[in-house]
């Protein structure tokens, strides 16, 4: 039976926004930092690095979830010490879906804010140095401000992408109500009960009304970052 209350649509909504938020708060300083390196180094590497990030977003989510399985599992090195030694596990956990969706969401992240650095003009970067300001003061009072709006664009988008993250969250995290189950894994989980066409249907809308606002509000912030550097470079 399908409850007739909203238990079932507020468990998966705050379970959405919680992992949600984990997601980006483990993976923005991230994204800003493999953004910075894409579009400010040059080394050897640098193509298969760039490979390596972008490699969820043509990945099936699945195989990315399923990457995870191997080298966080409670039956991996990794997975075992860091259960074992720092009482930290991973799999089918809240920490674990927030860090799939996360893997999911980095590429587009990256991409933004690697974009938004590279719209920044380098003259004002080498005027700041010519009058003696270190790498990090270039970067804290030139850098980051000009490319903040892709910065927030970014967490946006990785936010939403985190809210709606299915095939990698249930390989790694499983579908535990109010623990790991989204609401993406909810209306999953809906579709699979006799009777549960509504409450999919419920929680499709709502999936789709707080998709809606981040990408708005995506779109609003890459207006503001072409108006900002469109007055920087002048």
């Amino acid at each position: 039976m399908i409850p007739t209350d909203s238990t079932v649509e507020w468990q998966a909504i705050i379970t959405s926004l919680s992992v949600a938020a984990r997601s980006l708060a483990f993976t923005l300083p991230l994204a800003i930092l493999l953004g910075w390196v894409l579009a400010r180094k040059r080394f050897a590497g640098l193509a298969i690095l760039d490979a390596l990030v972008h490699a969820p977003l043509v990945l099936p989510p699945v195989v990315v979830g399923y990457a995870l399985l191997l080298t966080l599992g409670v039956q991996s090195p990794i997975g075992q010490w860091l259960d074992q030694v720092l009482g930290v596990r991973l799999v089918f956990t809240a920490e674990g879906a927030a860090l799939a969706a996360g893997i999911v969401a980095l590429p587009i992240m990256v991409r933004s804010i690697r974009l938004s650095l590279e719209n920044i003009d380098p003259r004002l970067e080498r005027a700041a140095a010519s009058l003696g300001a270190d790498p990090w003061d270039r970067f804290r009072s030139i850098t980051l401000p000009l490319t903040l709006p892709g910065v927030l664009s970014a967490a946006i988008l990785g936010f939403a992408i985190s809210l709606g993250e299915f095939g990698a969250v249930i390989t790694f995290a499983a579908n535990v109500p109010g623990e790991t189950q989204t609401l993406a894994l909810a209306i999953y989980s809906a579709l699979q009960i006799p009777g549960g066409e509504a409450l999919a249907l419920r929680l499709a809308m709502i999936s789709l009304f707080i998709a809606m606002l981040a990408l708005l509000a995506a779109e609003w912030l890459g207006r503001r970052a072409q108006r900002w550097h469109g007055k920087a470079s002048t």
